[in-house]
């Protein structure tokens, strides 16, 4: 048993999570969603930190969406923003299924062009998590700062690419985008941030005041 399997016994069957994995599952969805661990993680993060407005950049099928959704106060509001329009409509019905159907919003197509548009709207957001594509994880690490209001958390997934990262044969395109994204997560001067080592890897920083 590894640590992780323990840690996953702990948090036992959860019938909401499990809906969504056999959707994605019937759907031929890629099974890529935040682990259990991770995802208990970030129900915490959005609720120790008071989060209004969540910003989610890759919806899938909704996993990290009720997990984030979850933590949100009286109120609180999740935007998601997934390139798919066939994956953002399982997720939508994963939330409403949840019971948080009411308080998300999807916008579909590239995240960057999204973004964008967040930005001219004058949106800004308490928390970001990042699950979407790696090569671009600088790039939306650029608009959560622009983004962030003081104080904000921004989450990245797979930090470690299943041990690519620290492997110093690996160079591909997403490998040196990750590890940038790492690198500032640490040691951008706007960032208090750190790196979990479990499962795939999580980054977790916070906006400086």
């Amino acid at each position: 048993m590894s640590a992780e399997q323990y840690i996953e016994g702990l948090l036992g069957e959860d019938v909401d999570l499990a809906r969504v994995m056999e959707t994605i599952r019937s759907h031929g969805m890629p099974e890529i969603s935040i682990a259990p661990g991770y995802g208990k993680l970030l129900t915490m993060l959005v609720r120790m930190s008071r989060a209004e407005n969540v910003l989610e950049i890759g919806a899938l099928g909704g996993y990290s969406g009720i997990c984030l959704a979850r933590g949100l106060a009286e109120g609180g509001r999740l935007t998601s923003l997934e390139l798919v329009q066939e994956f953002a409509v399982v997720a939508r019905d994963n939330l409403e299924a949840a019971g948080f159907g009411s308080i998300v919003d999807y916008k579909i197509g590239d995240a960057k062009e999204s973004l964008a548009k967040l930005a001219e709207e004058g949106r800004t957001f308490d928390f970001f998590f990042i699950d979407a594509d790696k090569e671009s994880y600088p790039v939306y690490l650029d608009w959560a700062l622009r983004l962030a209001k003081p104080g904000a958390i921004i989450v990245g997934d797979n930090a470690l690419l299943h041990g690519r990262i620290y492997d110093p044969d690996k160079n591909g395109p997403s490998v040196l985008a990750m590890r940038q994204f790492n690198e500032r997560m640490i040691h951008e001067e706007r960032l208090l941030g750190t790196l979990l080592p479990a499962y795939d890897g999580l980054a977790v920083a916070m906006v400086k005041s």
